[in-house]
């Protein structure tokens, strides 16, 4: 049972004075830059969200259309879908399975276990030379270099999650995920816990990273608001919240295929 603690209040400031991100950009650095332009330095506690899009360009998932070749299964779910055969032969080098398939979009298993549209593979925010993105090859692993770079560099421990706006199975529109985690439990178990009337709690579980991410991301924009950071400030301490399950990553928050009544 987790010891974590509902926060009496949180604040999101999101962080402006980003530049354009190429292969190989110091994350952290340029993040504790505009920490500084925003007069608003990072504490212990705070989590730090950024969007996938800047830590997939830091780290050269940027793909050229010009060289990809589509498969025959690719030119195949083109035709069906509508969509470029070569930004689906990229989601299927992204995929396990595919799921499902309509107009415009190809549901999957990706890579990474993640169940999403088109394997996370856009080109919004890319540029216009005919570019797309793929998501970070490890998001845990990316949440967990970039928790320690701030940290070592800013001497204060931090939460970080890495968000992508994700549909739902049963919900139109898309909210802000997690698709990468580090030092903070993604996944809060209160199964154990008394209700206010002494009633056993049995299912409660609390996607945690996911809510903060789906926060972050109202005050950070998914247009061209050039916020593409946020410091989510207000929990209690997190390591303890943790219980040692900090370094599960979002990884915790994909469900099991026997648990998983959409498949």
């Amino acid at each position: 049972m987790s010891a974590y603690a509902a926060p009496d209040s949180l604040s999101v400031t999101a962080l402006a004075g980003v530049p354009e991100i190429g292969a190989g950009a110091d994350l952290a650095g340029l993040l504790l830059a505009a920490t500084t332009v925003a007069a608003t330095p990072i504490v212990n506690d705070d989590v730090i969200v950024v969007a996938q899009k800047i830590v997939s360009k830091a780290e050269g998932r940027r793909v050229s259309l010009a060289g990809v070749v589509p498969s025959a299964p690719a030119v195949d779910l083109a035709a069906r879908t509508g969509k470029d055969a070569r930004i689906v032969e990229l989601v299927l080098r992204e995929s396990r399975a595919v799921l499902r398939v309509g107009p415009e979009v190809i549901v999957v298993e990706d890579v990474r276990g993640l169940v999403l549209a088109n394997a996370g593979v856009d080109q919004s925010n890319v540029g216009t030379d005919g570019a797309a993105l793929l998501l970070p090859v490890d998001p845990d692993a990316s949440a967990r270099r970039l928790r320690d770079a701030l940290g070592a560099r800013a001497g204060v421990r931090v939460g970080v999650v890495i968000a992508d706006s994700l549909g739902r199975a049963w919900r139109l529109g898309t909210v802000g995920h997690a698709i990468g985690a580090a030092g903070l439990p993604a996944l809060v178990d209160l199964r154990g816990r008394r209700d206010r009337d002494g009633r056993t709690l049995r299912h409660s579980e609390i996607g945690l990273a996911d809510a903060i991410a789906a926060a972050a991301l109202l005050a950070m924009g998914e247009g061209d608001e050039g916020r593409p950071a946020a410091i989510v400030r207000g929990f209690g301490n997190l390591a303890r919240a943790s219980e040692g399950k900090d370094e599960d990553g979002a990884r915790a928050l994909q469900r099991p295929k026997d648990t998983d009544l959409f498949r």
